[in-house]
Order: structure tokens, then sequence, then C-alpha cells
């Protein structure tokens, strides 16, 4: 036999040497062959081959896809069948297998084969139905105060709302406004910022910020914009001085932050935070970063100190500019940024987060969503009540599994379980109650706005087209909170709910995610509890209105200050406070451990003073004043009240 070698020089086929003289001889160890895989369940596999001649034992290797060659052992099998256990949902696999044959060694790999584990249903299905809008698509929040979702679209001279109806249909309004300066091309907020009872909106631009503001009936809107030049990205309302009335934040992609402060009488007055770190004239420090690099604020209160906090997703080139902060509230408008010290100040790229106690463990853990394939995304569990950081538990939480990278990332119960999800780009992370999460690809629009479209409890989406939830058989409740001596709508509100499982805890935002808005209602699901023993709502003015055994599967209206505290509402065990009265040290002794549990102090007006986390059996309570107060103490089983005396 002869062998020869040609090429291609120059569109001219050439040769130039040849090879003879082949002699070919078997093997000494044969290859197999045929593979197959059959029985493919979410865990599981069969997999099937042929042996090659005599051989009878072989290699197995099941390894993630696209690895390549095996640089591991496998397993040694001595029959063409082998059942692989243990392997992940959904997930992309390759077989490699070859012969073993004694003192004759291995053969080369057979493979790679590849396959992909079924999927498990998803928790909850979604359908599409069309509606017709005019004008960018970017809210779903009530515009008319009737507590119902409406969906809102936008463009320079028009404001397009489908107003939900109870019987579940929807009816357009177009409201022609004066032609906007900037329109809401990178986010849009809604709240009722002058308390009249109707929504009003902010446009961030990409050179400056539009509010517009209702009337006293809701027919028309007065365009109000301002001459600085603000490349806007997230943009939120949030009372930043904690003064009752709402004030309006936006970031700036390249250059510090700028925020507009409520005079009380819905005239927002600008400013921003100066470069060098200083007030030097604005109020507050908010993010003074030279180049901004400025993409998703959202407000929360991740201390459990009773006032919000800023954390900011951070983009952009250089290290400095991406790396996430943390601006902390003292509880009297000073805000101080502190990421790395609580192990938040990641220097990813990320848009926007999820914010939300994924534990139940009473405080709020969050999601970083990351919009580049090279960073992947983090989960990072709240334990500042322990060692005064937040810890990185994204591997073997399943989060990482979500491999879709863009903006859009809110926390919200899809399924009504009891258990927060996580709404990642299109995808959901259905929570486990423990910090693991089941991805589902595709099953909401990757960019949206998300609330409840037909008033059944359960959060639907919106994208162009309404992506209604299918719904379970799972119980829940919506709150509905209405601020007097704070913000009409109730945001910064932090709502806990208490079954017989558990707790809760909600906090009231306008603006999350990155670029749309979401309801301002608050949605709880409790799986298959039928009781709720109390709805605690917490308000930004310290006030506390607390509702026991409320009805379950309907919307719950609260009033700030109309369903006040009371010792009376809570169940007195045996907890003894000594001394009491005291000056100082309030020690705690009781039938059951209390250290690392929450606390909480009221006035007997119902109003909370101060909050924190027992440490050694005892509270400091020597800033009171004297008087007489309550005390609360809770975890995720009981709460228990007792009075005291300061003096």
């Amino acid at each position: 036999m002869q062998v020869r070698f040609i090429y291609n020089d120059d569109d001219v086929w050439a040769w130039y040497w040849i090879v003879d003289n082949i002699h070919v001889y078997d093997v000494a160890c044969a290859t197999p062959s045929g593979i197959s895989v059959v029985n493919i369940t979410t865990d599981s596999a069969t997999i099937n081959w042929n042996a090659a001649g005599t051989e009878t034992t072989w290699e197995v290797i099941i390894q993630q896809a696209g690895l390549g060659i095996p640089t591991t052992v496998g397993t040694l099998v001595t029959a063409t069948t082998y059942n692989a256990t243990g392997l992940n949902v959904n997930s992309n696999y390759e077989v490699y297998i070859r012969s073993f044959c004694d003192s004759d060694g291995y053969s080369i790999w057979l493979g790679p084969y590849a396959f992909i584990t079924a999927n498990i249903p998803s928790p909850i299905s979604f359908s599409t139905q069309s509606i017709s809008t005019t004008g960018t698509n970017r809210a779903v929040v009530d515009m008319n105060g009737d507590n119902l979702d409406d969906i809102v679209s936008i463009n320079d001279n028009n404001i397009n709302i489908q107003e939900q109806q109870t019987d579940g249909s929807f009816l357009q309004k177009n409201i022609t406004t004066t032609s906007a300066d900037f329109t809401p091309s990178w986010s849009l907020v809604a709240a009722d910022f002058d308390k009249n009872g109707y929504t009003d909106l902010l446009y961030g631009g990409g050179s400056g910020v539009t509010f517009m503001k209702a009337n006293a009936n809701g027919t028309a809107y007065s365009e109000i914009s301002g001459s600085e030049y603000v490349f806007s990205q997230r943009s939120n309302f949030i009372d930043i001085n904690n003064d009752g009335h709402l004030d309006a934040f936006v970031c700036h992609d390249v250059a510090p932050n700028v925020y507009y402060i409520n005079d009380g009488n819905g005239n927002l007055q600008f400013y921003q935070t100066p470069e060098d770190g200083t007030t030097n004239g604005a109020p507050h420090n908010l993010g003074g970063y030279a180049s901004g690099g400025n993409y998703g604020s959202i407000w929360v209160d991740y201390d459990n100190d009773g006032d919000q906090d800023m954390f900011i997703a951070k983009c952009g080139g250089i290290t400095a500019r991406r790396t996430n902060q943390m601006h902390t509230n003292d509880g009297n408008g000073n805000y101080t940024e502190n990421a790395a010290a609580i192990g938040l100040a990641d220097p990813m790229q990320t848009w926007s987060s999820a914010w939300g106690d994924f534990d139940n463990d009473g405080d709020m853990d969050v999601f970083v969503g990351s919009s580049d394939p090279n960073d992947p995304h983090k989960l990072m569990r709240n334990d500042m009540n322990t060692i005064g950081t937040f810890t990185n538990v994204s591997v073997g939480s399943g989060s990482v599994n979500a491999t879709t990278f863009n903006h859009e990332n809110v926390a919200y119960d899809f399924d009504n379980d009891g258990f927060l999800d996580i709404a990642s780009n299109g995808d959901i992370l259905f929570g486990n109650g423990d910090l693991t999460f089941a991805v589902f690809d595709d099953l909401v629009p990757d960019d949206g706005s998300f609330g409840d479209l037909n008033n059944d409890g359960f959060i639907d989406a919106f994208g162009g087209d309404i992506v209604m939830n299918n719904t379970n058989s799972n119980n829940w409740i919506v709150i509905n909170t209405n601020g007097t001596s704070s913000n009409i709508d109730g945001i910064g509100a932090r709502v806990e709910l208490t079954t017989a499982l558990g707790t809760q805890i909600r906090d009231v935002r306008s603006g999350d995610g990155f670029r749309y808005m979401n309801t301002l209602n608050t949605h709880f699901g409790i799986g298959t509890e039928t009781t709720i023993t109390a709805v605690t709502i917490t308000w930004s003015s310290g006030i506390v209105d607390q509702i026991l055994y409320p009805i379950i599967n309907e919307t719950l209206s609260v009033t700030e200050g109309e369903h006040p505290l009371s010792v009376d509402n809570f169940l007195v065990e045996n907890l003894i406070l000594y001394p009491n009265p005291t000056k100082q040290d309030l020690n705690l002794n009781g039938d059951y451990e209390v250290n690392n549990h929450k606390f909480q102090v009221f006035d007997i007006s119902g109003r909370q003073i101060f909050k924190g986390t027992i440490k050694n059996n005892k509270i400091d309570v020597s800033r009171l004043q004297s008087g007489n107060y309550i005390l609360r103490i809770a975890n995720n089983e009981k709460v228990r009240t007792q009075k005291f005396i300061k003096q």
C-alpha cells in the first residue's frame, strides 16, 4: 500500500513525498462503539454501548459538556450498561467510555456523547395576552388610587394608561401632556410625591430628568424638567431625609449621583453629591465617584435599624468605577458608604440587584445579577446580626445555574409558596426558603414590569404583552399601604407577615430592577397555610400598625395609625425583665433562649423608638427618655412582649 501527501500551492496541486510499505496491526485494546443514552430523568440516565471484542471491563466518565478528553479517573464497570445517578436538573453532560484490557491497558476514548437531563415542571406557568398600548412600555402600577395595578406607556407628549377594572378588563386612557424635555429612555419610576391621591411619574432620560405631576383628579399632568445634565440610570422615589415627604433619587452614569428634595408641598430641589465625597452644600452624600458608573440603586433596610439604606449596583471600565456601594443611613439622614466593611464591594459588572429575605430569617439577603458572562451572579446571605457582614453562598445555591446575563433582577413570590423567588432577565429562580433555587428559563419577559394584572393575588408581568400567571392553589394576601405621617404610598415601610410557619418580611419600594416600575402593593404567598397570625407594618415615621388574623386571599388596605400596636396584641409568655424600672440595662430572663433574637422598643402610643438584636441577654435602654415602654421580641416561631419603665 502506498500513501501520497499532496497540497494546494497557489491553486496548483502538487505532491512532494510518498510513504509506502505500510503495515496495519490490530490494537492491543480496542475501543467500544455505539454509545446511547436512554431513560433520562431530572437526575439520572442509563448509558449503553457495544463491546469491541472480548474485553469485560470499561471505564465510564460523565462530565459537564464541553470539557473535552477526560483528565480525571472514571468508574470501572463490568457490563455494557451503566446507570448514572446524582445528576443535576436540566444540565448538559457528555459521556466518554474506554475499554480496559488488563495488561494491555486502556483503549482510546469513545466520545463525547452529549445529553441533557430532564427539566422538572415549573412551579408556575404563564400565558400571553395581547393588549394595545402606545409609547414605550415602562410601568405596572396603580395610577388612580383604586389599589389595582394599571399598565403605563409613555411617549414625549402622551401618557397611555390601561386602567385595570374590577372585572379584569382594561379601560384605555390617553392623557396628552406638554412635550417632555426628557423621555424615560433609561428608567421610569412612579409615586404620589405631592400627596394628592394620584400617582406622579419621573422620566430618567439620557440627558436629564423630567417629572410629570398629576393634577387633583388625575386627568392631566404638569411637565417639570430641570436644566441639569443627568445621564440617568435607575431612579427611585424615597424619603431620603425621613421628613414624611417623598424625594427622588437618580443614578448618574458619568458623574456623581443626583437627587431632588421635597419641600413638603411637592416642590423638588435639585442636588448633586460633590466629587470629593463631602456634602459641600448638598444635604446628603449619596455616591460622589467622579465618573459615575452608577446603574442600579435600590433602597432597603439591610441592617434592620428602621431606616432605608441604599445599595448601588455599578458598572464600568476600571475597578473603582464598577465596585458596588452601600450607603448606610444612621437614621438622621447621614449616609456612609461601607460596602467593603460588610462584604458587598464587588467589582463586578452589574446593572441591578434583587433584595429579599430568601431564607425567612428576618433580614434582607441580596442576589447581585451580573451583566457579563465572565462575572457570575452572586447570592449574598445577610449575616449582619451574627458576624456583621454578608456571606457569599452562591456555590451550591443553584443561583449560578442562571446563565442569562442582562439588566433586570427583581424578587417576588411568583408561586405564592411563602418563599421569595427571583426574576432574572426572563428566567425565574424559584426559592426553596433556604437560599437554594431551581432555575427555569424564559418564563417572563427579559425586560418588563411586574404586578397583579387581574387582581388574583399572583404576580404577572408586562413586556409589550401581558404575561399572565396561571396560578395554583396556594394562598396569599396583598397589602396596600396608605401613609399619613409617612409618605402617602408607604414607601420605606417594613411589612411583616406571621403564620404558624414563621415570619416573612418585605420593604415597600418605588424603583427596583434597572429600568421599569413595578407594583407598589406588597404581595405575600403563604402556601397551604390558611391562617395569618398578624400583619405588622413599621412605617418610616416609626408608627407601628398591626392587624391580627386578617382574611386571606384578599387585599388588605392599611392606613397608618389606624391599627396601633398594643401590648394586648401579642401573646405574652414567661418573659421577665429586670431591673424594672431601669436606668441603663434591661436584663432578660425567660423559659427560652433570646440571644440573637430581634427586638423592638415602642412607646405607649405604639410608635417604634428603636430596634436591634439581643446580645448577652440584655438591652441597653439608657438613651430612652423616662417613661413607659413596650419591649417586643420576635423569632420565626413566636412573638413576646412585656412592659417596662425607664427611669
